[in-house]
């Protein structure tokens, strides 16, 4: 996979143009079974705001059970937020009705993560990307839906004489191709890939990337790229959030966010990821441990979510929901300590520590 060190950019009239999707305060939870005193509910997502503009890419990153997944299926309107608003070319998707969430569909549309489940095994590839084409009555007779269905799959990289084959001829790789030719097959504002190259081998992970990278120019469509990768996430991604436990702690440009992150949890995500390049690895020093689990969504930590396990965690985060700081101009992060994160980045963890400690009351 290519491994730049900067985020992809897309051409300024793109980036800078209409606000296609937006999500404000958005929050969601679920029952999870009973006890003595109700039903307990986990929450997934709390109190998510981010936008996306035309053309742009956004990628969103958090370790697993963070609620990345559950927040993309909201997007999509494939699940209703409890609280909060979810805007999609100026419409509220929460309410629209009948044919007002059919429309939806042709303007926002999603390429699951796993490519073998994804699609109907007992369709042909023609059936499975013209299917959007006839549930909302386009693309003219059947004759000019089989040319647009040959112009889809060239689009991904596929043969228009592959149209008559069924799923389970095609490798992964090849089946996702499928999937993404049918998500683009309405031409949407925004698309969300929901860890679309987890389940692909390395090699076909960058073709897949790439070819998400060329649509998006191509078409100018917006992405909401959802990985764990971070490295995959950096070489597609122009801006990009960090998930925990269900809330967004911390978004910027890709740039900034892997240069200079701000967030004590991005700081640990971003240490643990891997380097190729020798000149740039970590020693063993310099990674950043948290200790424990996260704590359960059923009864997330009260204050800052991420106090139990944060190096620079003081009274004040266990008392009180940690502001929204602005660091710069589109650099936000949700944190007590800001500064005392950024001032101590890269040193030693534990001389961190150690000197938060003498400075501040740790939470017991």
């Amino acid at each position: 996979m290519p491994t730049a060190d900067t985020p992809a950019t897309l051409p300024t009239d793109l980036a800078a143009d209409e606000l296609v999707l937006q999500a404000t305060s958005v929050s969601k939870t679920f029952a999870a079974g009973r006890t003595g005193f109700g039903r307990t509910r986990v929450s997934a997502v709390d109190n998510v705001s981010l936008n996306v503009r035309r053309g742009e890419s956004l990628g969103i990153v958090g370790e697993s059970g963070c609620g990345k997944t559950t927040l993309a299926r909201m997007l999509v309107g494939l699940e209703r937020p409890d609280s909060g608003r979810i805007e999609v070319a100026g419409r509220d998707i929460a309410s629209l009705r009948g044919s007002g969430r059919r429309l939806l569909s042709r303007d926002v549309q999603m390429v699951f993560q796993d490519p073998y489940s994804s699609l109907n095994p007992r369709l042909t590839v023609y059936d499975i990307v013209t299917e959007p084409l006839r549930v909302h009555g386009v693309g003219g007779s059947s004759a000019a839906r089989r040319v647009r269905a040959a112009e889809l799959l060239s689009l991904v990289n596929l043969s228009p004489d592959m149209m008559t084959r069924f799923p389970h001829q095609f490798s992964g790789g090849q089946r996702q191709r499928i999937g993404i030719a049918r998500a683009i097959a309405l031409e949407p504002r925004v698309l969300v890939c929901d860890e679309p190259v987890s389940a692909l081998d390395v090699s076909v992970q960058a073709q897949v990337v790439n070819l998400l990278r060329s649509l998006q120019r191509r078409l100018g469509i917006a992405l909401v790229f959802i990985a764990h990768d971070l490295a995959v996430v950096r070489h597609i991604s122009d801006r990009t959030a960090v998930m925990y436990l269900g809330q967004v702690v911390e978004t910027a440009s890709t740039a900034a966010l892997f240069g200079d992150p701000s967030h004590p949890y991005t700081q640990a995500l971003l240490s643990a990821s891997p380097e190729v390049d020798r000149s740039r690895r970590r020693s063993l020093g310099q990674r950043i441990m948290l200790g424990g689990d996260p704590p359960s969504p059923t009864d997330p930590p009260s204050g800052c979510r991420f106090h139990t396990r944060c190096l620079f965690a003081t009274s004040i985060c266990a008392e009180q929901v940690p502001p929204v700081v602005e660091l710069s101009s589109g650099h936000v992060a949700l944190c007590h300590h800001t500064d005392q994160a950024r001032e101590q980045r890269g040193r030693s963890p534990e001389l961190a520590a150690a000197e938060t400690t003498e400075t501040a009351p740790r939470v017991g």
